[in-house]
């Protein structure tokens, strides 16, 4: 297993100036040396430059959380869509069987159609509705072929204090308007870029760096916040929590409308039912995933201890 000369794993983050990435590095710091690459040093649509980064590094473990994630310019930019999250983390994982390191990659709730009458778990058919969709459902196969070590974690409306997210559109747009209106009839569960990247960090630490890793139970796993709701009612939430919390909004989030996906026509088809299973992730890892709401209460804190700072 690569270590550098004191006996300390290194760790290669990709993407770290994206939502996860950017939890990833104080997640994983306690873990050993982590090497965070943003999109200018390590741009993964250049193959063999990304195969020489992770051989020259030599890391213990690989967390992949650069994406193409423009979910509406997918539709007409599938070659650059599909590298980035098709080919890329293949590749990857190539590099990870060579080493014997160990490849974290994360995928998401829209490789299904949303047709589904409950929760979606690691063993129902995918039939993702746009080219974003396919995309990471490539790069999932992609992973999932190779002999290496690996752990595809599929999850779902990803939000944090950093980056660009629904959460803080809503927050801007209730400052701005008036009104606002979203869509009620799609349903998953905000989760938390924290939560994504503390239980990467504990799975890394416990099972990986720790444990036996030949009997690491490498494969798919759904991971998403306890709860679900619609985007609606997140909204009305988010605006909720942030007037307790002393914002001053022109949106009254009493009065927020609720609409129907064919009120907002969008280039991307969205899946209706985006709820998650998570209970293979957290029988085989020993793990609680916190409702929704508890992690939205963390971030809008965070997000407003940081503006009155």
């Amino acid at each position: 297993m690569p270590r550098d000369n004191l006996g300390v794993p290194t760790l290669l983050v990709t993407g770290c100036n994206g939502q996860i990435g950017f939890e990833l590095c104080r997640s994983l710091a306690p873990l050993g040396r982590v090497i965070a690459l943003d999109h200018a040093a390590c741009d993964l649509t250049h193959t063999a430059r990304l195969r020489d980064i992770v051989r020259d590094i030599a890391p213990s473990v690989i967390v992949n959380a650069a994406a193409y994630t423009a979910v509406d310019k997918a539709e007409h930019d599938a070659d650059l869509a599909f590298a980035i999250n098709g080919d890329a983390p293949g590749i990857l994982a190539e590099e990870a069987g060579v080493l014997g390191a160990m490849l974290v990659h994360y995928s998401t709730d829209y490789v299904f159609d949303g047709t589904a009458d409950g929760p979606y778990s690691e063993t129902d058919a995918p039939n993702p509705l746009s080219v974003y969709g396919e995309s990471k459902l490539a790069g999932e196969e992609a992973v999932l072929a190779t002999q290496a070590t690996s752990l595809v974690l599929r999850t779902s409306w990803v939000f944090g204090a950093y980056g660009r997210n629904f959460a803080k559109t809503m927050l801007k747009l209730g400052r701005d308007r008036d009104t606002l209106r979203i869509v009620s009839d799609q349903f998953g569960a905000p989760t938390p870029a924290s939560l994504v990247a503390d239980v990467t960090a504990h799975i890394v630490a416990g099972h990986w760096l720790s444990g036996d890793r030949a009997a690491f139970p490498s494969g798919l796993y759904h991971l998403a916040a306890g709860g679900y709701t619609n985007w609606h009612a997140y909204a009305v939430e988010v605006l909720s929590k942030a007037t307790a919390l002393g914002a001053v909004l022109k949106a009254d989030p009493g009065k927020i409308q609720p609409i129907g996906t064919a009120d907002y026509p969008l280039p991307a088809r969205r899946p209706a039912n985006s709820r998650l299973a998570t209970g293979k992730l957290r029988e085989t890892f020993g793990l609680h995933l916190p409702h929704w709401r508890d992690g939205l209460s963390l971030v809008m804190r965070q997000m407003f201890s940081e503006t009155s700072s």
